[in-house]
């Protein structure tokens, strides 16, 4: 028996708030449910928190990857392979709350662009969604994400 959870396809779940990780979680359903992940999107995730946590002493947020089994989501059309997954921007407060690229008061414009720069540079990333139009040279533009960014990874 393993002791993190892992579904019918073998996935892990995203470890849940390990002690000096350079991430949090969020998303929906919680308690990392909705955050199976295929063993590539896992390498990305882990490899870039570590370097993250290098430069930067905030944590930044994971969402949705995929539901165990890869069973559909409501409100995505996507996230079923484990190979996608949602992160927020940066805060400049550093909370562990959502922020709009809008919201110049609270979004932190360049170091968002570092972390997404980060994920932009690990071999095998296919796509990136993210609506800040200053980001564009890192980020294609997609409805619905003002508020966090979509990496996609090759299996």
């Amino acid at each position: 028996m393993h002791p993190q959870p892992q579904d019918s396809r073998g996935y892990f779940m995203l470890p849940q708030g390990p002690e000096g990780a350079g991430y949090y979680v969020y998303g929906t359903p919680g308690r990392g449910a909705g955050q199976y992940a295929h063993p590539a999107m896992m390498n990305l995730l882990l490899y870039v928190e570590r370097v993250w946590a290098t430069l930067d002493s905030r944590k930044f947020g994971i969402g949705n990857i995929s539901l165990a089994g890869g069973k559909p989501y409501d409100k995505h059309r996507s996230h079923k392979t484990g190979l996608e997954v949602d992160v927020r921007p940066i805060r400049k407060d550093g909370k562990r709350q959502a922020v709009y690229w809008q919201w110049t008061d609270q979004y932190d414009q360049a170091a968002t662009a570092r972390l997404i720069e980060l994920f932009r540079h690990f071999p095998g990333v296919t796509k990136v969604y993210f609506n800040d139009p200053a980001l564009r040279y890192l980020a294609r533009p997609l409805g619905g994400h003002d508020h966090h960014f979509h990496v996609e990874v090759r299996g």
